[in-house]
């Protein structure tokens, strides 16, 4: 069962420093350690601490070298580093705060001190993070925005291809939607945009698929590790519950039946030559076969 403390992981190659700060943080975070930088590198990356607490003299690789690895890494580089060292020259500190980190902590450290500086580090992380999120929705359908949907499946591309993992995408567009706004007005057009996007995030509702609105009048449905097949079924849901979905037109007419085109593609990414536009280009083929086809469809590439 997850939980909803902020992660943060200690990188400390003495047994006891990791004990201090263990006992001091355990109950208001979830802990991660690691005992050497290839370790550290490794955790940060696969599960996205939300804090670093970085020692530097470590056998191997030091803190000052963790540190530029992990700002190098476009994975890693937002996170907040704190280093907690016996290191306590100016030169030292001047050196770890070049290098990205938040804070600098010298052994030993006073824990009400080390948990302050702590706390204030993390809430401004969730601060941050709130504004992030916030420029990556879509402020009029509420589902993420085409920005967030380029990052999503740059991520998701890399991961595919490093797991040898079938990666699909499920293109859609609203059927007649300009024809749609002049009739019933921009105010009818807005509601209907936000009625599709609740529609199809209420149809499709695994937690590791991405529903981002890709332009004007398109959506996208992005699902890692899922076959054809399975896209197609999830497509064919999405296309049903639309079609059955009366909307207020708003214009006094009573309500109008509001329906979708759907494209469906699916790539295994088992080269690096695969380009992820490649996945788009095919979806976005298969959307035109449906709206060639009269709309109210599902085809694949």
């Amino acid at each position: 069962m997850s939980s909803d403390k902020p992660i943060i992981l200690i990188v400390d190659d003495v047994p006891t420093n990791v004990q201090v700060l263990a006992e001091a943080l355990s109950l208001d975070y979830q802990l991660k350690v690691a005992s050497n930088g290839a370790e550290a590198l490794d955790i940060a990356e696969r599960d996205q601490p939300d804090l670093i607490l970085l020692d530097i003299m470590m056998p191997g690789m030091d803190g000052f070298e963790v540190c530029r690895c992990l700002k190098a890494n476009s994975h890693t580089q937002k996170i907040a580093v704190i280093f907690v060292t016996a290191k306590n020259t100016h030169s030292d500190e001047e050196m770890g705060l070049k290098l990205g980190a938040v804070d600098y902590v010298t052994k030993p450290f006073v824990i009400p001190v080390v948990k302050a500086r702590i706390y204030n580090h993390i809430r401004l992380k969730k601060q941050a993070d709130l504004l992030e999120s916030l420029a990556l929705i879509d402020a009029l359908t509420h589902v993420s925005n085409r920005r967030r949907f380029d990052e999503v499946l740059a991520s998701q591309w890399r991961m595919a291809m490093r797991e040898q993992q079938q990666l699909s995408l499920i293109l859609i567009e609203i059927d007649r939607f300009k024809s749609f706004n002049e009739f019933h007005g921009f105010g009818a057009g807005d509601v209907c945009l936000q009625m599709v996007a609740a529609e199809i995030s209420k149809t499709n509702n695994r937690p590791d698929d991405l529903i981002a609105r890709y332009s004007g009048m398109e959506f996208v449905v992005l699902m890692p590790k899922t076959s054809l097949d399975t896209a197609l079924m999830v497509a064919e849901r999405i296309r049903q519950r639309i079609e059955k979905s009366l909307l207020p037109s708003g214009s006094g007419d009573g309500d109008v039946s509001v329906t979708v085109s759907l494209g469906v593609a699916c790539q295994t990414i088992f080269q690096e030559y695969y380009l992820s536009k490649m996945l788009i280009g095919a979806a976005d083929k298969a959307l035109k076969m449906a709206k060639q086809g009269g709309g109210n469809r599902v085809f694949s590439y």
